[in-house]
């Protein structure tokens, strides 16, 4: 761990430290280290960043300013103190007060914190210190959302991934707290969102006089904003061996499966509002051949992760057509046959959210092989095995929890509960936004060697231009809910 300053900046000078920890280790007794020691001082005025590989504990150690640690899991040494207090021996009663008014966590996947049926004007009014519609629409322009599109009378779920995280900030804003924690501010954001996140945390610091701690692994953002950096440090795995074969590529040809792949016509998709509508999708044409690995690329709120969702039959379109190796798809999976449902799985792009907190990893696996499969109890036990290896985590994650492992093993589970009907389709939304750029090439690579080794057809949608060219076939770009492009990655991205 170590803490390093990047160019100074004119934040307002103070002496006082709102929050600090001294050699903090935080581990589950008998079982892995969460967060090996870590110093860190934080004062008002000033951004720190925490950075780190996949595993180092940046969530852990976020998460403990607030009291929040896996079940099991305590403070095993150092001292830690945030606003006077140490959070784990707060009274229940002082642990909320301190939550609710004084400081602020905004997590990986805020869209998952947001009550979906709420719209987005009563869930930041919710909280506020000061509820008004004018203060309202003021913390949402601060967050660089538009207020006269009908945005405001939206509900999450009718709002892009990187919209959801910027209506979590203005929330979070809301009450007006002296401590700012941030878990990848950015994640699944464009380049251009990310730089006006980066000024829009500069100006918070410096005009509230705010503390903000964030998690973080985009050296852009960390170098655009941050006043200190502490790098933690990640335990050494237990090695699993790699099933790719000495040779292979990262990225394979496409293979020569039959059927004509996954196919939209002319899909539409509209949310309305009682002050107008907003289109998500505009008339798209969109396809995957079998084998291929295919990106989708656009800035946030272009329609990417609408588009996912209605292959996925999670998002009902309101007109065009779905077809399925030339034949009709349903629009919801509702109405779609059990096959259907084991050949096109959905990674998300917030695994937390979308992982049971309550089961262990080998029971979320479990499900979808007694639902699927119909394989004998000692069956299923060997195929969770199996499916971890796939993923290269150990067998012991069986009797882990999600909360007990970092962003990129999280993110390897889904990839096997997906994997867990033996799916001919593979529809992975944003699924490195939150890693570091070591964690996000091995995912990718897991990827691409699955695709090889199953014959997946795999469509990606992701704001790493990069991650997408060397990786993918054939990339769509959509913008404002229009395919403006589309055809071979190195055509259409030349330069990426």
């Amino acid at each position: 761990m170590s803490d390093t300053a990047p160019a100074p900046r004119s934040t307002p000078a103070t002496d006082t430290p709102v929050a600090g920890a001294t050699g903090l280790e935080i581990r589950i007794p008998g079982g892995p280290v969460l967060l090996h020691p870590a110093s860190l001082t934080v004062r008002p005025g000033q951004i720190t960043a925490l950075t780190g590989p996949s595993g180092s504990g940046k969530t852990t150690l976020l998460r403990a300013f607030i009291g929040h640690f896996p079940d099991g899991a305590a403070i095993t040494s150092g001292t830690l103190d945030v606003l006077g207090h140490r959070p784990d021996g707060l009274a229940p009663r002082d642990l909320r007060n301190l939550r609710r008014h004084r400081i602020a966590y905004v997590g990986q996947d805020p869209g998952s914190a947001l009550n979906p049926r709420m719209k987005i004007r009563s869930i930041v009014a919710e909280t506020a210190t000061d509820p008004s519609d004018e203060a309202v629409l003021g913390l949402l322009r601060e967050c660089r959302l538009p207020v006269d599109d009908g945005l405001p009378d939206r509900r999450p779920t009718a709002i892009s991934g990187g919209q959801q995280r910027r209506v979590a900030l203005a929330r979070a804003l809301a009450r007006t707290p002296e401590i700012l924690l941030l878990d990848e501010p950015t994640a699944g954001l464009d380049s251009a969102l990310r730089d006006e996140i980066a000024e829009l945390l500069r100006d918070l610091a410096t005009s509230r006089g705010l503390a903000i701690v964030m998690a973080c692994h985009d050296p852009e953002l960390v170098k655009a904003c941050a006043d200190h950096v502490v790098h933690l440090t990640a335990p050494q795995p237990a090695h699993v061996p790699s099933q790719r074969t000495a040779g292979s590529s990262a990225r394979p040809m496409a293979t020569t499966k039959g059927g004509e792949g996954l196919v939209t016509k002319g899909v539409s998709v509209t949310f309305n509002h009682h002050t107008g509508h907003h289109q998500a999708l505009d008339t798209v044409d969109f396809g995957a051949v079998p084998g291929s690995a295919t990106g989708i690329v656009g800035p946030s709120g272009s329609g990417k992760t609408t588009l996912l969702r209605v292959l996925a039959g999670l998002q009902p379109a309101n007109s065009g057509e779905l077809a399925l190796d030339g034949n009709p798809l349903a629009f919801t999976a509702r109405k779609r046959p059990r096959r259907h449902h084991r050949c096109i799985q959905l990674v998300p792009q917030n695994p937390l959210g979308a992982l049971n907190p309550s089961r262990t990893i080998g029971a979320t696996l479990a499900r979808p092989l007694r639902l699927h499969t119909g394989l004998p109890r000692p069956g299923i036990a060997a195929k969770v095995a199996d499916l971890l290896h796939q993923v290269e985590l150990p067998a012991d994650f069986t009797d882990r929890y999600p909360d007990e492992l970092s962003g990129g093993q999280r993110q390897r589970v889904s990839i096997a509960r997906a994997l867990a009907t033996d799916p001919d389709y593979l529809l992975c939304d944003e699924i490195t936004s939150a890693l570091d750029p070591e964690t996000a090439v091995t995912v990718m690579d897991l990827l691409a060697r699955l695709r090889a080794d199953r014959g997946l057809t795999i469509v990606i949608v992701s704001h790493e231009l990069h991650l997408i060219t060397a990786y993918t076939d054939t990339v769509y770009l959509l913008d404002t809910g229009k395919i403006t492009a589309s055809g071979p990655t190195a055509k259409v991205m030349p330069s990426a």
